[in-house]
């Protein structure tokens, strides 16, 4: 194949909880994806897309991560990984992973630490306003954009006052990329994998990456959830991603 071979590759997708079942709990997991890579390669199959197998409360399908570098026990361990991609690599198959960045679970540790106090040095890893107020004088969301899967797209932080942003479920709060200290983290969770050996990624929602910096309301007077034939409703909130270019981090080099 080229340098650029995804282009022209047949690429099998396997979420792996559903795929195979290699102890018999229930569950997908990494060593039943293992033991079909020789059946995938008779098949023309070039490379795999794995979706998330990370650590993760599973809120939306693991693609609510708590762990970005570590395999949720559901589906095995990091050696159970490397034999996948060592078994793999050995059949000829490519491994692609899906690379998150939008946001991360509410339970990862970043965002735990975020939520101790509008001075901790995680704050603003993540994206917080402090709203509005009712005629009553309650808190309200800073504007009327809405979450992809319906209601708010803001959840209101009791402790310190403020409200997070989350494109998605409330258990999956953005990240602030705006932060260079975000960027470099998950740059170095992107070269983790690759210095493992992985030979690509998908990047999920990459067009939520950034978001509108003035928090403009979109549609004046509405805070109503799309119906589920709308998903991406003007509420949503925008991204302004195309406007900036994110540089490809590449493997260690070493040291």
């Amino acid at each position: 194949m080229t340098a650029q071979w995804w282009r022209s590759a047949v690429i099998y997708q396997i979420y792996p909880r559903s795929f195979a079942d290699a102890n018999a709990d229930g569950n997908g997991d990494l060593e039943g994806i293992t033991g079909r890579l020789g059946y995938l390669s008779t098949l023309g199959v070039d490379a795999l897309w794995l979706n998330p197998f990370y650590v993760s409360p599973m809120a939306d399908g693991g693609y609510d991560i708590a762990d970005h570098t570590d395999v949720d026990p559901l589906f095995g361990d990091r050696e159970a990984f490397d034999r996948l991609l060592s078994t793999a690599h050995a059949h000829g198959l490519r491994v692609i992973i899906d690379f998150v960045p939008n946001h991360t679970s509410s339970r990862h540790r970043w965002f735990a630490e975020s939520t101790r106090s509008r001075q901790d040095p995680r704050r603003d890893w993540y994206i917080w306003h402090d709203g509005k107020r009712t005629t009553t004088g309650e808190p309200a969301p800073p504007n009327n954009w809405v979450s992809a899967f319906g209601g708010p797209a803001w959840t209101y932080h009791t402790a310190t006052g403020q409200w997070y942003l989350h494109t998605f479920l409330p258990d999956q709060p953005d990240l602030n990329w705006r932060n260079p200290a975000v960027e470099a983290a998950m740059f170095d969770v992107l070269r983790f994998w690759l210095d493992r050996g992985v030979d690509g990624v998908r990047v999920d929602v990459a067009n939520f990456i950034l978001k509108d910096p003035t928090y403009a309301t979109t549609r004046p007077g509405t805070r109503t959830a799309p119906p589920p034939t709308a998903r991406w409703a003007p509420t949503t909130p925008r991204s302004t991603c195309t406007t900036r270019a994110i540089p490809t981090p590449t493997r260690s080099t070493g040291g």
